[in-house]
């Protein structure tokens, strides 16, 4: 069993003392560093090159949403997960971060086993969008017109990449996907990782994004 390696960024020294020790009880996970500030984070993220970074989206000096986008464009940090941190659940700068490269958003009351549970999905590539949390994503923030719809939507993929990306996008795992498209759940991945390269997405949080911009998705559909 791997260990998956945390890297906390928050301004709050308490509430970054709770989440190590939660952290610290589990035997696949470790913290690597603790920041104050997205200036110090990016360079310990730099540093550590952690599974998953655990990022507070406001801060002083540098905020979590362009820590998030520097640690996006950075093809060295290609392998790191951004979760953002917030005290408000979703709102606009969540959206942003998730626009900007975020894996998905914590709310920082979250419920210690809910949390430790988001970890391990983070650090396995996959992102932190329920289906509810998907539709409100879309009818609140996404205010552009689809360029396409259907079958002409996302003309880079191949028919069964689409249809992938279409579940995806309702917030379906690898093993549901598999489920509903009668394959395994390999083949599922399979799919999702190869329309994320074709697509250059960073994870699927962005997949969802393209599939509601592109049209191949609409808020009605979930």
């Amino acid at each position: 069993m791997s260990t998956i390696r945390v890297l906390l960024i928050d301004d709050q020294p308490l509430l970054r003392g709770g989440f190590r020790a939660l952290l610290d009880a589990e035997d696949d996970v470790e913290v690597v560093a603790e920041a104050g500030d997205g200036k110090e984070g990016l360079a310990l993220i730099r540093r550590h090159l952690p599974d998953v970074a655990l990022v507070d989206i406001q801060m002083p000096v540098m905020d979590g949403i362009e820590t998030t986008r520097r640690v996006a464009a950075d093809p060295a940090l290609a392998g790191v997960r951004v979760v953002i941190l917030t005290n408000y659940g979703f709102d606009e700068y969540v959206f942003n971060a998730l626009r900007a490269g975020a894996a998905g958003f914590l709310v920082k009351d979250i419920e210690p086993e809910d949390f430790l549970h988001s970890v391990r999905v983070a650090a396995r590539g996959d992102a932190l969008l329920s289906p509810s949390v998907t539709k409100m994503l879309i009818s609140r923030y996404i205010a552009v017109q689809p360029r396409s719809e259907g079958d002409q939507a996302l003309p880079e993929l191949t028919n069964r990449e689409r249809e992938a990306v279409a579940l995806a996008a309702r917030g379906l795992s690898n093993d549901e996907i598999a489920d509903q498209m009668v394959i395994s759940p390999v083949t599922a991945k399979t799919h999702i990782n190869r329309a994320m390269t074709k697509l250059h997405a960073r994870d699927r949080a962005q997949l969802v994004v393209l599939a509601y911009e592109s049209g191949l998705v609409s808020p009605r559909n979930i």
